[in-house]
């Protein structure tokens, strides 16, 4: 996929832990597990805007768009 989420990066840079974020923007650590690997295929605003207010960053930050080598 062309989307890369780079979660990992900004949860290490914040020093914070993914069972720790996971509970201040309400949702399960599965889930954002599924988000971390790039296995979602969608991600709600209402999501993306409590990860970048909890993570004080911007969507940016996080999802980053790549070219498939295959086009």
């Amino acid at each position: 996929m062309a989307i890369v989420v780079n979660l990992d990066v900004m949860l290490a840079k914040r020093k914070i832990r993914s069972n720790e974020l996971a509970v201040k923007i309400g949702i399960t650590e599965q889930n954002l597990s599924i988000l971390k690997t790039g296995k979602a295929k969608a991600v709600r605003l209402t999501t993306l805007n409590a990860i970048c207010k909890a993570l004080e960053c911007q969507p940016g930050d996080i999802l980053e768009f790549r070219e498939d080598e295959a086009d």
